[in-house]
């Protein structure tokens, strides 16, 4: 059986680069595509190049980063175009291999194993590199490995514009000697985990016993271990492949800051009203649900517990969140809240049911449910609402909303 030919494809600052390609006019300066500043979102969700050189960095408030950089040019985000490029730039990963797995907007793993007849691995990602750079003016980075976590170290360890090769005979050289924070999965609670041990280097896990790590970080460990020692197995997805939704959240940054309960429980009801519509529509119901605050000094707090029977009901979500912000202490504001349903499952599908849950409650509030969605199907979404959402919200329109998706927030 032949070497796995894996390629992982990052576009270079693509949210920026993308404005640079729709106006001419941005070449050779210093770019941030940011959000709005008068709906509270004013920081740096892209950054050029030039920008990062400045010291710019994604997370940072505007008016920082133009203390950085002056001559910084800020734009909003145009979501569509960045969407609609990410689809061009996939048109061109299909003319080699339809096994490509996005991993957000701007990145996609390549299986080319089976594409000889475009020549070896390393000049299949060579011809996408000049491809996408004379078809669409976007600049990639391209790691070229036997399997998906090396390929996507490869994209990472030389930015902008290049070609990285990781190769069976060289990972030990190249990359044991990084830190570990540099290997997928490995994020900042880990790493401090890892380093409070005496690990500090990709190649010091990959040979530390592995009960050692399991003990430190359970089945996580194990397969982080695995990843660093290059034995990393997964699939490159199929082009046509759906991942099935583990999760379905809503959330949003309020107008002004949440300041008592009643306010915070009225923004709860109205995510959870959305989150129960999205539950019907992909016929799923949920088993749990997670709760994630943020206060005012931008620290986010999450709590999470299992529902006394699975659900799609609006309220029976809002009400568990309800307890859950319970213990959340009122030392800050409340800048933005979060509601996600966790342990999906198709709706059909038989559950075990808690001895001590209220059902004839439940399938009361199912009949309401029900004769809700209905009403609103046929006459509109306000036609019924809960009395206690009557009145101002600080709440963004309905266009200004952020779903809480799986996936990077930022580029």
């Amino acid at each position: 059986m032949s070497e796995r030919a894996i390629l992982h494809s990052d576009l270079n600052c693509f949210f920026a680069s993308v404005e640079r390609v729709l106006n001419p006019e941005y070449e050779g300066k210093a770019i941030a595509v940011c959000g709005s500043t008068e709906d509270r979102h004013g920081i740096v969700l892209a950054k050029s190049e030039l920008a990062k050189q400045a010291g710019v960095k994604t997370g940072m408030v505007i008016w920082q980063a133009k203390q950085l950089c002056p001559d910084l040019i800020t734009v909003k985000p145009n979501y569509e175009y960045y969407s609609k490029f990410s689809s061009l730039v996939r048109d061109i990963y299909y003319r080699f291999t339809d096994l490509v797995e996005p991993f957000g907007l701007d990145e996609c793993w390549l299986d080319v194993t089976n594409s000889h007849i475009f020549g070896s691995p390393y000049e299949i990602a060579e011809k996408i590199r000049t491809t996408i750079k004379s078809e669409l003016g976007l600049t990639v980075s391209i790691g070229v490995s036997y399997n998906k976590v090396f390929a996507k170290l490869g994209s990472d360890m030389k930015k902008p514009d290049a070609i990285t090769e990781i190769s069976r005979e060289n990972f030990r050289d190249k990359i044991w000697n990084l830190n570990v924070s540099n290997l997928l999965y490995v994020g900042r609670a880990t790493t401090k985990r890892l380093n409070e041990h005496g690990i500090f280097t990709i190649g010091e896990l990959a040979l530390s016993p592995l009960s050692v790590i399991q003990k430190m970080l359970g089945v996580n460990g194990v397969q982080l271990w695995h990843y660093a020692r290059g034995e990393d197995t997964s699939r490159v997805m199929h082009r046509d492949f759906v991942f099935p939704a583990k999760s379905l959240g809503h959330g949003i940054t309020c107008n002004a800051d949440l300041e008592n309960e009643e306010e915070v429980w009225r923004v709860i009801l109205q995510l959870s009203q959305d989150l129960g519509h999205r539950l019907r529509v992909h016929n799923l119901s949920a088993s749990g649900v997670k709760l994630s605050v943020k206060s005012d000094d931008l620290k986010v707090r999450q709590y999470q517990a299992p529902l006394e029977i699975q659900t799609q009901s609006p309220f029976e979500i809002a009400t568990a969140a309800r307890r859950l912000f319970k213990s959340y202490e009122w030392e800050k504001k409340v800048r933005a809240l979060s509601v996600t349903a966790i342990g999906l499952s198709p709706e059909s599908k038989p559950f075990q049911i808690d001895l001590f849950a209220d059902l004839e409650r439940h399938d009361k509030q199912k009949s309401i449910d029900d004769a809700v969605y209905i009403i609103r199907n046929k006459f509109g979404d306000k036609s019924v609402r809960s009395a206690s959402l009557l009145g101002n919200l600080k709440m963004p329109n309905d266009s200004e909303r952020n779903s809480v998706l799986p996936g990077k927030m930022f580029e």
